[in-house]
């Protein structure tokens, strides 16, 4: 269970989300780990382009950990703030390789990335309200900025998952490549911007993309509120309860 991260002569920085018993789900120790990751590459000068990835072949990443109880680590809101680029602005580009089940806390690690390149047997969504939690590392706040409002408020409030070509066909994500030999695919792209001139790139995504950023941190404080209203709620408690005893939860009213 870790946060793996290989620097490539081309400069482009690969970052593997590993626990793959767990389809990638994250610990707090891989949340301790990505967080701190990402200021590092943000002052190496020799990254030219990060891509980050799940081990294995199966999943990108589930999301948090649910038998954890994250929720009630001091300063977890900090974390997962950090460790997604919730308001977090990087340099460099940031690819998603969605190689698999990209879901709730995976899917909010994607939407942080300025590229996301899918696998055509990749599986996306945020079932978050399924289990009585409202996502609370980005896709609130970014979801409708990047899709547009009808398909945001879909994949948010229904909890549904969906198919790379889907997620295609909705801006989701940029492309969807072959299963086989996705990977080197993935990173042949990333390569293609690695030679492109860094200066010229990195002001590209600054024009393009700090604004956004700046937005989202004037909104995360009114976000907060609601996530620890729905915590404040026990609705989390049962969904999760229920999603650990592999049955339907049964949430009362307000």
């Amino acid at each position: 269970m870790s946060i793996e991260c290989d620097l490539s002569s081309a400069g482009i920085a690969t970052v593997t989300l590993s626990n793959p018993a767990r389809r990638n789900a994250l610990t707090l120790d891989m949340f301790t780990g990505l967080a701190g990751l990402w200021s590092r590459l943000a002052a190496d000068r020799s990254v030219r382009v990060v891509v980050v990835t799940g081990a294995g072949e199966e999943a990108f990443c589930s999301g948090a950990d649910l038998s954890a109880d994250l929720a009630s680590e001091p300063g977890i809101d900090d974390l997962i703030a950090a460790a997604f680029l919730k308001t977090l602005y990087v340099p460099m580009p940031v690819i998603a390789a969605i190689n698999g089940v990209c879901v709730a806390g995976g899917l909010e690690i994607a939407l942080g990335a300025d590229i996301r390149l899918a696998s055509e047997t990749a599986r996306l969504g945020l079932p978050e309200v399924r289990w009585g939690i409202m996502p609370s590392g980005g896709a609130a706040m970014k979801l409708a900025d990047q899709i547009g409002q009808a398909h945001a408020m879909d994949l948010l409030l229904s909890g549904r998952l969906i198919g790379a070509q889907e997620a295609e066909r909705i801006g989701l994500v940029s492309s969807v490549l072959p299963s086989q030999g996705f990977r080197a695919a993935a990173m042949d792209f990333a390569g293609s911007i690695a030679r492109n001139s860094p200066v010229a790139v990195r002001a590209a995504k600054k024009a393009a993309m700090l604004h956004r950023v700046e937005a989202y941190r004037e909104r995360e404080a009114a976000e907060r509120e609601m996530v620890a209203q729905v915590r404040g709620s026990g609705h989390p408690r049962i969904g999760i309860e229920a999603f650990l005893a592999k049955r339907q939860p049964v949430f009362p009213d307000e």
